[in-house]
């Protein structure tokens, strides 16, 4: 049950973050409109109306207008077009763990560094295998 809860909250999480609440809203506008104009005319012409621009309901207004307040100048950003994203992190010291044991009668520290025996990355790094 947890499980299931979770990748639902995720995909909920996830449709508000990307914008497509609006967009279930706009079909729900579009669906409901093809129906009303459906009992008056035929389902074609029905279909032509609901998406005319003339023709918008209160609704598909006020899905428009909250689009172009939550992008700032209503228009959409082009993530082709920002490049690679490079994730930076400081680089990390020598990890120091002192172990303390016991030698004859006196006690001794001793000091591993596990950067030292480390072997440095190949450069550059390996490409996969095509």
């Amino acid at each position: 049950m947890r499980p299931k809860l979770s990748l639902i909250l995720t995909l909920f999480a996830w449709l508000l973050a990307t914008g497509s609440h609006w967009d279930m809203v706009q079909t729900f506008a579009w669906g409901r409109m093809i129906a009303d104009y459906s009992g008056k005319m035929s389902l074609s012409a029905a279909v032509k109306k609901t998406f005319s621009a003339d023709t918008m309901c209160p609704l598909c207004h006020a899905v428009s207008d909250a689009k172009k307040s939550a992008d700032g100048d209503g228009t959409t950003l082009d993530t082709k077009s920002l490049g690679k994203i490079v994730l930076v992190c400081p680089p990390v010291g020598p990890i120091v763990i002192a172990d303390s044991g016991t030698v004859g009668s006196r006690s001794a520290v001793r000091l591993t560094s596990f950067s030292r025996d480390r072997a440095k990355p190949p450069s550059p790094p390996p490409r996969g295998q095509v």
